[in-house]
């Protein structure tokens, strides 16, 4: 049964999109939004940019990716031209956080897409993107701009998570865990995620009073302690941009995170699940960190890229950013391995390489760049999550004073 034929189908992808709108960016009236997509969730953004409208949005436009040229790309041009980014798009997401507009991003990836390409080319393709996103990234972190990420199936994608169903089936499939994972399922989806999201501000009360010096992981591979800047706070997904609106930026989100002080960490740790990263699966691989630099790494596949991201700047080979998910969160529970990092990320516990968060700061907005910095946020111009937690996990806070209070046993909340 084709996606146009079938009348339920439809329906849903309808609240997705108001849900897109309305819960994830809260879209104001007078707003711009831009749309960033792949030429494949072309459906799903022509009915967003109608919800939009009917939002307020002032204008809405939509930046196109496709699959097959990227792919073009890496297969045939040279890998010195890889150094380079269409100016354009760097532009206009510039000019989005400077007027304060939003930002919806049609995720659609294929984990294989770049199998077998040459990881030099990924190296500097990415380095380029990240150059040319920095002005917009860094008016994000300052919460000019509201924001959210929501998926979109492909066929490619679906045969990686269902690889023994047929194509079409695997595709529904994958849009029914999608609907199930952002909650469209649920009688009233707008109340199922404002009680979500106390229930995850019920968590942060508690990590925010305890206000640990730093975290100790154990798992099978893993013994990694995580130091904390003394002015860290804990956040969920759900932000405040600085003109005062609330919005989500990830649908899924389950997690709560803060960002690490980035001269502290020490140990080793090894990733629970694999990292899709630029169409290339980076799979058993683990880090060892010193005085907070990862100065070993080693993975089963994909080291040339895992070697790459460390590459990309200094910070690269440090953490900004620590996040806990329980393993009973419902993503974990579906079985599924996603082979994205959006959704994966929701299942376990995860760490990332590159890129702190500034509003992890106590009173960011009044500090500077440089007083940012000198607290123990990280600088770099990537910011990459891979997975860490599983039911074996267990993670210990650590006070200034020495004592050890237990926060995860098991994967699960201790306290």
């Amino acid at each position: 049964m084709s996606d146009t034929s079938d009348r339920r189908f439809q329906e849903q992808l309808a609240v997705y999109a108001e849900v897109a709108v309305r819960i994830g960016l809260n879209l104001q009236p007078g707003q711009q939004l831009l749309v960033n997509a792949s030429t494949d969730a072309a459906p799903l953004a022509r009915l967003i940019a109608a919800e939009a409208y009917r939002a307020g949005a002032e204008l809405v436009d939509v930046l196109w990716s496709d699959p097959g040229v990227t792919l073009a790309r890496f297969r045939h041009a040279p890998t010195e031209s890889f150094d380079l980014h269409p100016t354009w798009r760097g532009e206009a997401f510039r000019q989005v956080g400077e007027r304060g507009d939003a930002v919806l991003y049609l995720h659609s990836p294929n984990p294989n897409l770049l199998a077998g390409q040459d990881p030099e080319k990924l190296r500097l393709h990415q380095r380029a993107t990240d150059r040319a996103m920095r002005p917009y990234n860094e008016a994000r972190d300052r919460q000019r701009s509201n924001w959210t990420i929501v998926s979109v199936p492909n066929y490619a994608w679906a045969a990686s998570v269902f690889p023994d169903l047929p194509t079409e089936a695997g595709r529904r499939r994958l849009w029914e865990a999608i609907f199930e994972a952002v909650r469209l399922n649920e009688g009233d989806p707008v109340a199922a995620w404002n009680n979500h999201i106390a229930d995850l501000n019920r968590v942060l009360v508690h990590l925010n009073g305890r206000r640990y010096a730093r975290l100790h992981y154990r798992a099978p591979g893993t013994d990694l302690e995580v130091g904390l800047p003394e002015e860290h706070r804990w956040m969920s997904a759900r932000f405040l941009t600085d003109r005062g609106t609330p919005y989500i930026a990830n649908l899924p989100t389950e997690e709560v995170f803060t960002s690490p002080h980035s001269g502290h960490t020490e140990g080793t740790v090894a990733a629970s699940l694999p990292l899709s990263y630029g169409g290339i699966l980076i799979e058993n691989f683990g880090l060892r960190f010193e005085a907070g630099q990862v100065v070993e790494a080693w993975a089963e596949s994909g080291y040339e890229t895992l070697m790459g991201i460390l590459a990309t700047d200094e910070g690269a080979r440090r953490l900004g950013e620590v996040a806990l998910v329980p393993h009973a969160s419902p993503i974990s529970q579906s079985g599924l391995l996603y082979y994205d990092t959006l959704f994966d990320e929701n299942a376990a516990c995860h760490l990332a390489l590159g890129r702190g968060f500034t509003f992890t700061v106590d009173d960011w907005q009044g500090k500077s760049d440089e007083e940012i910095a000198a607290a123990g946020i990280n600088r770099s111009l990537t910011h990459i999550d891979f997975m860490v937690g599983s039911s074996e996990m267990d993670i210990d806070g650590v006070r200034a004073d020495g004592s050890v209070e237990a926060i995860m046993r098991g994967g699960e909340w201790a306290f």
